[in-house]
């Protein structure tokens, strides 16, 4: 079993920054892919950005230029720094791990954007 710990999230005036983090249990990134997902509500959630164990990333089209995902292994933790923040990036951002034990969550971490 592997836990996800986010951390990072808060209030923020639009054109603002945030970092967010996810800590791993364990070390588990060698052979995973990670990433990020939110959910606003009454939405579905959506990709944000992933990164793969050999350091490939992608990112959603509405966050392209702004975001960056990045990972520490020896630190088991993975981030992402968020930058130009708008209203529209209002949501609960979750992070999450495919690998092959299964894929995990963590319990979220809340972004506000204020206009």
């Amino acid at each position: 079993q592997v836990q996800l710990v986010e951390s990072g999230g808060g209030l923020v005036q639009a054109g603002g920054s945030l970092r967010l983090s996810c800590a791993a249990s364990r070390s588990i990134f060698s052979g995973n892919v990670v990433g990020w997902y939110r959910q606003a509500p009454g939405r579905q959630r959506s990709l944000v950005a992933l990164v793969t164990s050999g350091g490939l990333v992608n990112y959603a089209t509405s966050v392209k230029g702004r975001f960056t995902i990045s990972r520490d292994n020896a630190k088991n933790t993975v981030y992402l720094q968020m930058n130009s923040l708008k209203p529209e990036d209002t949501a609960v951002y979750y992070c999450n791990l495919v690998g092959g034990s299964g894929t995990y969550w963590g319990q979220g971490t809340q972004v506000t954007v204020s206009s």
